[in-house]
């Protein structure tokens, strides 16, 4: 692992690297493009008709292709960014996103799913580019005050979600399909002429930990443990934004502008909780916030699976997003106390079986739906919510043990 002086990296030089406060905070707008491109796919399927048919199984080949891209993209982006430098790399990447939806645009007439799949693929490795490119360039915050950063920068992603929600629920009655996917790829265009024209950003190297270390951690019960929370967390969130408005539309009967409105009811949820959990990490003990979202999560989940009528699907969601909000900051906070070298925009080590596992939920649903009807893709969740409840417990009495033995 690399050497360290108060959490932050020391170059070869032997000097540790300014905050470079200005540079990060211009990075952070790229987590607003990078959660338009990563939820756009949950908002479109009803544009595309999916929710007046039963062909799950196409669904979750979506999600499963914009899951390969992701990774794909990630990856690609390890490989470039000492080669090419972050602004050109966030430059291509939108770019790549902007043709990426401008050719779904082309797709989303009488032409084979495979195709769609393909362009998907090319979105997710775009927004993946963005997203780990955005996290290199914010590294030093994001060492400084791990918390905060991942809070704010998951409130941008979380205002890029809801845009693309409220922007296809307002064009859904009267614009054409390959319309409202040309308006989306306005924001990729614009994020393009900014990087371009924007000046460098400065890269601060990452160590990645070898083969052996990253084989080591599965010596660790805590390291496992939070693999497994968040497998199972970002399988939840990105359950519930990829199929709650198919859901609430054939379970419920709602209209697809309804639920594409609930939809970004759930992403406004997810950005009012993070908001007030900021507000009260000073305030409130670390622990009983963390255990309080777990339990309101798991309550609206339940909530969510059996009722029948709008209300109960309101007070559900407010209860998920507002749940999820504060459990993958305040868990990421613990894991760089216990593991220095793990990053959130880096897939390495031990998490990244945590981070793809959860991301590769929304396409297992499709097999659910396909298998037991759509009213069950949100038991999922719920099961899941039961599990990260657990986990959240399973790991505070490791951490006794483990101080115990210690002392």
């Amino acid at each position: 692992m690399p050497a360290t002086t108060q959490g932050l990296p020391v170059s070869s030089t032997g000097r540790q690297p300014t905050l470079q406060a200005a540079n990060g905070r211009r990075a952070l707008g790229g987590f607003f493009l990078s959660g338009v491109l990563f939820s756009f796919l949950g908002a479109v399927l009803p544009a595309w008709g999916y929710h007046l048919k039963s062909d799950y199984v196409t669904v979750g080949l979506y999600f499963l292709f914009l899951t390969f891209g992701i990774y794909a993209g990630s990856q690609a982006c390890h490989w470039l960014v000492a080669r090419t430098g972050l602004k050109l790399l966030m430059t291509i990447g939108s770019g790549l996103a902007c043709a990426a939806l401008l050719a779904l645009a082309y797709l989303s007439g009488p032409h084979p799913p495979s195709l769609r799949m393909f362009a998907l693929f090319l979105v997710g490795g775009a927004g993946a580019m963005v997203n780990t490119a955005v996290f290199h360039a914010i590294t030093p915050l994001y060492q400084h005050d791990p918390a905060s950063t991942v809070t704010l920068s998951g409130g941008l992603f979380g205002l890029g979600c809801l845009t693309t929600a409220l922007l296809t629920a307002g064009a859904f009655d009267f614009y054409t399909v390959p319309s409202m996917l040309v308006l989306l790829a306005v924001i990729p265009f614009y994020f393009t002429i900014g990087f371009a024209i924007g000046e460098q950003f400065v890269y601060t190297p990452h160590e990645f930990p070898s083969v052996k270390e990253a084989l080591a951690d599965f010596r660790s019960p805590g390291a496992i443990l939070f693999t497994l929370l968040l497998f199972f967390q970002f399988g939840n969130e990105w359950a519930i934004a990829g199929w709650l408005p198919l859901f609430l539309i054939q379970q419920l009967g709602m209209s697809p502008t309804s639920g594409l409105l609930l939809l970004a009811l759930y992403w406004t949820a997810l950005l009012a909780g993070r908001v007030i959990a900021q507000a009260m990490l000073p305030r409130v003990r670390h622990s009983r916030m963390l255990m309080g979202s777990v339990l309101a999560a798991l309550w609206g989940c339940v909530l969510l699976s059996l009722t029948a009528k709008m209300g109960g699907a309101v007070v559900g969601i407010a209860l998920i997003g507002g749940g999820f909000a504060s459990i993958y900051p305040l868990t990421v906070e613990r894991i760089e106390h216990r593991f220095p070298y793990y990053h959130p925009g880096f897939f390495g080590g031990i998490f990244s079986l945590g981070l793809i596992g959860g991301l590769l939920t929304p396409a297992l649903l499709g097999l659910v739906a396909q298998q037991w009807g759509v009213g069950k893709v949100m038991l999922l969740p719920a099961l899941g919510s039961i599990m990260v409840c657990v986990l959240v417990l399973l790991i505070w009495l490791e951490s006794r043990l483990t101080r115990e033995e210690t002392s």
